[in-house]
């Protein structure tokens, strides 16, 4: 998996995951694309800010810092699937 596509997934399940402290699935994905970050792509340090229409990951590899701009939109769509399935029906 290449360096963004790992990052962005790895950003999904970070918001999922603060955002659902009892679910222990979404913290496990999220240290699963963690742990590939660093394995893959010596990712050293991950750092994310957000404003109304981006999240801002920046990140340290191989001693070099990096900065990568996703689509806020984009990377809360996880969030709210789960939040979707799981109403009752009829709410």
């Amino acid at each position: 998996m290449n360096r963004v596509d790992a990052l962005f997934n790895w950003l999904q399940s970070k918001v999922l995951a603060d955002a659902r402290p009892h679910d222990r699935a979404a913290a496990e994905t999220r240290e699963f694309f963690e742990d590939l970050l660093r394995r893959d792509h010596g990712v050293e340090r991950l750092e994310v800010a957000v404003d109304a229409t981006m999240y801002t990951v920046r990140f340290v590899a191989g001693g070099k810092t990096g900065l990568q701009m996703f689509d806020r939109d984009a990377v809360e769509q996880l969030l709210r699937d789960v939040t979707e399935r799981e109403k009752p029906p009829n709410a």
